[in-house]
């Protein structure tokens, strides 16, 4: 039995999150042990770096899986993304030590939120960002990113539905940057709660439109009521950029937020 790694992208449009579910075949965990299974002439069972929602897309998703099965790497990339939609694309792999597990050893996550902050609505890309015509005020959105630094309690950006024990959280890097029409929101973690980053990009608009101060963004953290925070904004706009080990050295698929103008 041999354990290995996977890589994977996807657009999460067309799905209902990335763990299977009892009642629907459309989530990502599901079409990815179809095709894996199917390659190696049996039954596998994966184990995501992080659980994606409905409609979130991911760019470096880590998956684990075991199979007795013995394949070169380029014939399990080829026969994994023949039997795969066209939306998720399995992009590396490898073996991997019997002890590693892609949840359990993943010390960061990150993510980011892309918004497309110009007059011009989407049309071709509806579904890869979050349009907003007014023009948004990203300095002080970025000071106000900064107070999510560190380890903290998140209620205020919990959503109802969260079966997390507990609310605290490290966040590492939080930093909102412009390129042309296009607002992007980055953000590591050590994890996150339910929604937790659509909540806090939903709050952070109402920065950018200066419905709120930085100074008010704080003041939400601390009164740790989920009442006081923004909506939670819609899933297109969100990318999972990938984990961080300390076992495990793959090569990141870089974004195309270099591309954005």
């Amino acid at each position: 039995m041999n354990r290995y790694f996977a890589q994977v992208e996807y657009k999460g449009t067309n799905y209902k999150g990335f763990q299977k579910q009892r009642n629907s075949k459309q989530t990502i965990q599901q079409k990815i042990e179809f095709a894996l299974s199917k390659v190696a002439n049996e039954k596998i069972s994966i184990v995501c770096s992080g659980r994606t929602d409905a409609g979130v897309h991911a760019t470096n998703q880590i998956v684990h899986f075991d199979s007795k099965s013995k394949r070169e790497k380029k014939s399990w990339i080829s026969g994994t993304n023949r039997y795969l939609p066209n939306d998720i694309s399995l992009i590396n792999m490898g073996k991997t030590s019997d002890d590693f597990h892609a949840r359990f050893d993943a010390k960061k996550r990150t993510y980011i939120y892309i918004i497309k902050n110009s007059d011009v609505p989407l049309g071709i890309e509806f579904d890869n960002f979050l349009w907003i015509r007014s023009r948004l005020n990203e300095k002080q959105m970025n000071k106000a990113a900064k107070k999510l630094l560190g380890e903290q309690d998140f209620s205020s950006f919990r959503a109802s539905g969260c079966q997390s024990k507990s609310v605290i959280r490290q966040i590492y890097k939080a930093n909102v940057t412009r390129r042309g029409n296009y607002l992007i929101f980055e953000v590591t973690a050590n994890a996150f709660l339910l929604n937790m980053i659509r909540i806090i990009v939903g709050t952070l608009i109402k920065v950018g439109r200066n419905e709120i101060t930085p100074k008010d963004f704080e003041n939400i953290i601390k009164k740790r009521d989920r009442k006081q925070a923004g909506r939670t904004i819609e899933a297109k706009g969100l990318y999972f950029v990938g984990p961080e080990y300390n076992n495990l050295d793959y090569k990141v698929n870089k974004v195309f937020v270099n591309e954005l103008d």
